[in-house]
């Protein structure tokens, strides 16, 4: 599905660009996908000059992180829709809304006491709830991202996600509300036209209900071992350097800065550097 929405030229692509989930996507918007990030669904669009307007019917999995998808087509499954606008001021830019409504077995956060559930997988599947509820839960998200042509060699980017936090995350990551602010500069002040540079940071927390489900034992798709002694957002800075050694071929330098992993104080902070070789012909 993110092949067709929540689109952006300069973070959009970690085969070459940034590879944060929260940076070249947007991190809260639970999209529909299996474990592998696919999904099979219909999408209709109307693209004109100045504006776009896409939308369509994806289905979920039958539990979160799951290989199997649930086939109780448009009673259960992901409804996405999205508006882009386009302008040009003084320079080109773009700015795109999108929204999602997802129905699915998914456990509430917190229980109708006011309790936060407790997931207990068994320990071969540690992603995998040992029960599901009976009834689907619905779930909504919403997204808008930004871009703008600064100059012609430099972009600037920003998202921001949104989710309900009400229900376990289902396919992407472990975000409720994530702000993301980025550039993306060509290396033709260095006469290397063809290279880039990426530098941004995110700012990443998740809802009360989805802390204390945490705390509580709960695991996510991504998150949870089984405490949380002391929350705090999580943030994230990242920059690259894509070198192109030939056409088509593009070797890529990445370091990532992560405070707060995982919303745990008393985790990290955890350094990340990456290679990349990318080959296209």
């Amino acid at each position: 599905m993110k092949d067709l929405f929540d689109g952006n030229d300069y973070a959009e692509d970690p085969r070459l660009d940034f590879l944060n989930w929260s940076i070249w996507a947007s991190g809260a918007f639970d999209y529909p996908a299996d474990r592998l990030g696919l999904t099979w669904g219909f999408t209709a669009e109307l693209n004109q000059p100045s504006w776009a307007v896409r939308a369509g019917y994806f289905l979920v999995g039958d539990q979160p992180n799951a290989n199997t998808f649930d086939m109780s087509l448009f009673s259960r499954g992901g409804y996405v829709g999205e508006l882009e606008m386009r302008f040009k001021p003084l320079r080109p830019a773009r700015r795109a809304a999108a929204g999602q409504l997802a129905h699915q077995h998914l456990l509430r956060l917190l229980q109708p006491g006011g309790g936060a559930c407790r997931r207990q997988p068994p320990a071969s599947t540690p992603t995998t709830p040992s029960r599901r509820p009976a009834r689907a839960a619905p779930s909504t998200a919403s997204t808008s991202t930004s871009q703008q042509e600064l100059t012609d060699d430099i972009g600037l980017f920003g998202r921001f996600s949104w989710n309900d936090g009400r229900t376990e995350i289902s396919a992407f990551t472990d975000i409720d509300t994530s702000l993301s602010l980025g550039l993306s500069i060509k290396g033709t002040a260095w006469s290397r036209p063809d290279d880039r540079i990426g530098i941004a940071g995110a700012l990443n927390q998740i809802s009360g209900d989805h802390s204390g489900y945490l705390a509580a034992g709960g695991l996510g798709v991504l998150v949870g071992d089984g405490q949380l002694p002391s929350y705090a957002a999580e943030n994230v800075v990242e920059t690259y350097y894509a070198f192109q050694l030939a056409k088509g071929i593009v070797a890529t330098a990445d370091y990532q800065f992560l405070g707060n992993p995982a919303y745990n104080a008393a985790r990290g902070p955890v350094h990340v550097f990456s290679g990349r070789l990318s080959a296209r012909f």
